[in-house]
């Protein structure tokens, strides 16, 4: 006997039920504004923490809310609509990058480990030697990321391969 399963029919986005879904998840996301907020009153660190703890709790059982207000189907069309906007800025698999974009992107990706590999050391030997700026570090976490992008899709494929035990080289 063949079970034959009805297929999910999307709910227009305008539905009241997605709409307060979306209005749920924009207030968890924008009640964690209130924690740097009473931190920049000067609320002692005590009442900061509990509030952070109180956050975490209250948008886990946001989330449950939500869940319940949007249904399966309005959480599937969440998905689809925000799979439209992120599929634009994922790194698509290219045929093959050009040999200046490799040589960029390679050292895109080994100067941010590099330098905060060695970074402790520069302290120990050359004390005074790197500015302690946050920028030059956000700076580097940035060009990490961003190699992977110059790099092309078929990087994640090399850096899995590495990772898997039964790899074999095929050259083309």
């Amino acid at each position: 006997m063949e079970t034959v399963q009805e297929p999910l029919t999307p709910t227009p986005a305008a539905t009241w039920r997605f709409k307060v879904g979306v209005a749920i998840i924009c207030l968890m996301l924008g009640s964690w504004l209130m924690v740097p907020l009473a931190a920049a009153l000067d609320v002692p660190g005590s009442k900061v923490a509990a509030l952070t703890g109180v956050l975490f709790i209250s948008n886990k059982v946001l989330l449950l809310v939500v869940i319940a207000v949007m249904g399966k189907a309005g959480f599937a069309e969440l998905k689809r609509t925000i799979g439209r906007h992120v599929s634009g800025m994922l790194p698509t698999p290219v045929a093959e990058v050009s040999p200046l974009r490799h040589r960029v992107g390679v050292v895109m990706f080994c100067l941010p480990l590099l330098s905060s590999f060695l970074e402790p050391y520069f302290d120990n030997f050359w004390p005074g030697l790197r500015p302690n700026l946050w920028q030059m570090q956000m700076l580097g976490d940035l060009m990490f990321i961003g190699s992977f992008f110059v790099l092309g899709g078929n990087f994640w494929d090399k850096a899995h391969a590495l990772f898997v035990r039964t790899a074999k080289v095929v050259s083309v």
